[in-house]
C-alpha cells in the first residue's frame, strides 16, 4: 500500500504581482501530479477559468480563500479506473 503521497506546490502570486503568465509554470507543475495525488496552487483570485482546463484533466478541487488576496486551491487527480 502506497501512503508516501505526492503533494506539489506552487504559489503564483509574486508571478501574477510582477505581471509574468503562470499557465505555463502551473500547467508543468500539473504534469507532475499522479492519479490521487495532489496539487497546491496559491494565487490571488479563484482562478476559475483553471478549474475547467484541470476538471477535463481529471482533477477535483477545494478552494479556500485565505486572505483577500490570497486563494489557495487544492487539485487532487482522480484515480484512473480501469
Amino acid at each position: 500500500m502506497k501512503t508516501d503521497v505526492n503533494v506539489v506546490e506552487l504559489d503564483v502570486r509574486e508571478d501574477l504581482r510582477m505581471k509574468k503568465e503562470p499557465f505555463d509554470k502551473i500547467m508543468g507543475a500539473v504534469k507532475e501530479v499522479g492519479d490521487g495525488e495532489s496539487f497546491i496552487l496559491h494565487a490571488p483570485f479563484n482562478p476559475v477559468p483553471l478549474h475547467a482546463i484541470l476538471r477535463r484533466k481529471g482533477f477535483d478541487r477545494v478552494v479556500e480563500k485565505v486572505e483577500s488576496k490570497h486563494w489557495k486551491v487544492t487539485y487532487t487527480k482522480k484515480v484512473a479506473v480501469i
